[in-house]
């Protein structure tokens, strides 16, 4: 099955600090990675299945766009973020693993990335809890696939921060 992938490069791209010339291949996996880890578990299997089949088959419309466009995407683009800049300073290769530098830049410390990737989380949470608000009110009467996950399906977690109360 061919897999569909719920933002693309120019939506990272415009919504995000990454430039514009970052070749698609250094981060497309962590919009796979973001999708899998986060999206799903907020959606659940079935309600994601749903939107990837649609948009396989090129037909996403009405409620489910609505769901992808103003809902998913905001929380995917950040949370790829969240992924991808632990590594993107480095590529693996045959010869082993290289940080880039550059004659005219500065390479970035830990710290600073450390601190660009809170604000990133920041950011994606801050979304993500908006889309499960959004799911909260909306689930039952537009996406019924919200609650039908059974066995090995993913349940949509409702919960932002995995549900301890004191």
């Amino acid at each position: 099955m061919a897999e569909a992938l719920l933002v693309t490069r120019k939506d990272i791209v415009k919504f995000t600090a990454m430039s514009g010339n970052v070749d698609t291949d250094k981060f497309i996996q962590y919009i796979k990675i973001a999708q899998d880890k986060h999206i799903e578990n907020y959606l659940g299997s079935d309600l994601i299945d749903k939107i990837k089949q649609h948009i396989i088959d090129d037909d996403l419309a009405g409620d489910y766009l609505t769901l992808v466009n103003e809902w998913v995407k905001p929380c995917l683009i950040h949370w790829a973020m969240v992924e991808m800049l632990p590594f993107a300073a480095y590529t693996i290769a045959n010869k082993g693993v290289f940080k880039h530098s550059s004659e005219n830049a500065e390479n970035a410390s830990r710290d600073e990335v450390d601190y660009l990737l809170e604000k990133e989380r920041n950011t994606a949470q801050y979304y993500t809890d908006r889309l499960i608000d959004y799911l909260s009110f909306n689930a039952g009467s537009k996406y019924p696939e919200y609650y039908t996950n059974n066995n090995e399906d993913v349940s949509p977690d409702k919960d932002l921060f995995g549900g301890w109360v004191l």
